[in-house]
């Protein structure tokens, strides 16, 4: 064989080694060895959702492999619209960006708002902090202290935006079941319509975490400033045995289908999520801090001292819960968004 025919051959022979070897990927400790995350949050300075989401950023990256910092930024906007649209359209899809949104934000597409321009089952979720129970609340010299009260009379509630809880939970009961709420949106966050409510600008608030409430206002209920009307969620909560579950006051199946499909999103109460297109493996890395820190004693006595309750649910059972969501029987989501128009 001439030399030029051997060259060919060790080339050919080297090619072949070079395809066929394992290649050496990079792994999430190697990528995020160095680097800053950036966590957003949907809403204003002061209320739960920035509690909790300040609180893990504190913790979260001593879980994550290479140890990455963790810094917090609100981006608030149209009940935390303008986030959800900023992840699924224009966040950087290699992990280094997550945020946390009004729970409700993501079923929007379901309720008709052309505003929301993301499908949410394509998020990649992180987790949520808690399994939550909302509240409905008056002021105390509203006058309205019972579900009863909010059928026969006017209750003036401050809200967000549109696809807030605050908005939508307010606006469905009036249509399903006769509640007479007069609703003020254009509060930056939850924390606004508290302080709205102080003021007498607005005299209750429909849509609020029982969580939030104890953690930010035990003062309120130990002097008995606010009434609790009922409560919002798929099951009662432990401390509220005998507060009505507003599902369990729908007259019709379908009208307990409507509130089955707004209350889901209790469940991810308080939720993360990384945008679409993030490699699996920084993914899991992140769902997997996520949980460890649900777990560290430091966090959670943090948890404790600020009164806020955690009870995590896992980045994979949201990805399914929002994916049986967006299967809601057609029927009933345009019924829902008719009603939120």
């Amino acid at each position: 064989m001439n030399p030029s025919a051997n060259l060919r051959a060790v080339a050919a022979a080297l090619a072949v080694l070079c395809a066929t070897a394992p290649v050496s990927a990079q792994t999430p400790a190697d990528f995020y060895r160095g680097k800053t995350i950036e966590l957003d949050i949907g809403l204003s300075v002061g209320g739960a959702y920035d509690a909790y989401a300040r609180m893990l950023a504190r913790t979260m990256g001593k879980y994550i492999p290479g140890n990455p910092i963790i810094v917090p930024r609100n981006m608030e906007g149209a009940g935390s619209m303008r986030l959800a649209n900023f992840l699924y359209n224009a966040a950087p899809r290699d992990g280094t960006t997550f945020g946390t949104i009004n729970r409700g934000t993501p079923f929007e597409p379901l309720l008709g708002n052309t505003g929301a321009q993301f499908d949410a089952s394509k998020y990649n979720w992180i987790g949520s902090t808690n399994n939550e129970v909302s509240v409905c609340v008056a002021w105390a010299t509203s006058g309205v202290a019972t579900f009863e009260d909010a059928r026969s009379h006017s209750l003036v509630v401050g809200a967000t935006g549109p696809s807030a809880d605050t908005y939508q939970f307010p606006k469905t009961l009036n249509a399903v079941l006769g509640t007479q709420f007069k609703i003020v949106t254009g509060y930056p966050g939850g924390n606004d319509v508290d302080l709205a409510m102080e003021r007498g600008e607005v005299q209750g608030r429909c849509g609020w975490s029982w969580t939030s409430v104890k953690g930010l206002h035990q003062a309120w209920l130990d002097q008995h400033k606010i009434n609790i009307l009922f409560q919002m969620g798929l099951s009662k909560h432990r401390d509220l045995p005998n507060v009505p579950l507003v599902v369990d006051l729908a007259k019709t199946e379908d009208d307990k289908a409507i509130l089955r499909l707004l209350f889901a999103r209790q469940v991810m109460a308080w939720p993360f999520a990384a945008p679409p297109g993030v490699p699996a493996d920084r993914v899991e890395a992140l769902r997997q801090a996520f949980m460890d820190t649900m777990r560290d004693t430091d966090f959670l006595a943090e948890a404790e001292k600020a009164n806020l309750e955690i009870t995590p649910v896992g980045g994979a059972d949201i990805q399914k819960l929002v994916a049986e969501v967006y299967a809601t029987p057609q029927a009933i989501a345009l019924r829902a968004a008719a009603i939120l128009k």
